[in-house]
């Protein structure tokens, strides 16, 4: 195992771990928890895009998704969870099937991302979703009002939107010719290297909590 793989599975457990600590405690801590995302991001997207446009529609947009976040949380916390799990496991699919299997590029946007890891991604976050509904459904609270076609459908659009945030974010690190938002984050880079699929998948969860459950 390499140094920097070591780093990351390192990182991952201890960013999860604290993750769950502040998302399972008081509003107040989970607030604290977010407070801190979204300074640490707003100064990574502003070190990535100094001025103009693009670093005002980024400012909007971590509002946009901080505030999702929280409302979606204290609205719903079961479904909450399962949509940062499903946003996790994505990217876990994806950086296992793409390590294992490797094959053609997706695209010259992030040229680490191939069509394998696509594959994973979907695998691995409908394999987890599944797991989670079946085998912790009363951690729902009998609350799951969707079918079996209707929650896959679920899990590939969040799945979808995580991989399509990823791209997005690694645009704009192209843009600027950087390989990562920042090195906060030991094998990861920046912590908008980590959350950049969650940031897009929460705010579009919400959505679908606020019409649909």
């Amino acid at each position: 195992m390499s140094n920097e793989l070591l780093k990351r599975i390192l990182t991952s457990i201890l960013l999860t771990s604290l993750s769950i600590f502040f998302i399972i405690n008081e509003k107040i801590l989970f607030k604290f928890f977010l407070a801190l995302i979204f300074i640490v991001s707003i100064y990574e997207w502003r070190n990535l895009n100094k001025s103009g446009i693009p670093f005002i529609i980024g400012l909007i947009f971590l509002t946009i998704s901080i505030f999702s976040a929280f409302f979606l949380r204290v609205n719903d916390f079961s479904f909450f969870i399962f949509i940062i799990f499903i946003s996790a496991f994505s990217d876990i699919g994806g950086f296992v099937f793409g390590k294992i299997f490797k094959g053609p590029k997706l695209t010259k946007i992030s040229p680490n991302k191939t069509y394998s890891g696509v594959l994973g991604c979907f695998i691995f976050s409908i394999s987890f979703g599944f797991f989670f509904i079946l085998y912790l459904d009363q951690f729902f609270q009998n609350r799951w009002q969707f079918n079996f076609f209707e929650t896959f459908i679920l899990i590939v659009i969040v799945s979808f939107i995580n991989q399509l945030g990823d791209l997005i974010i690694s645009y704009f690190k192209r843009l600027n010719n950087v390989k990562n938002t920042g090195n906060i984050l030991p094998g990861h880079g920046g912590l908008l290297d980590r959350i950049d699929g969650i940031i897009f998948t929460i705010p579009c969860s919400y959505l679908i909590n606020i019409l649909y459950i």
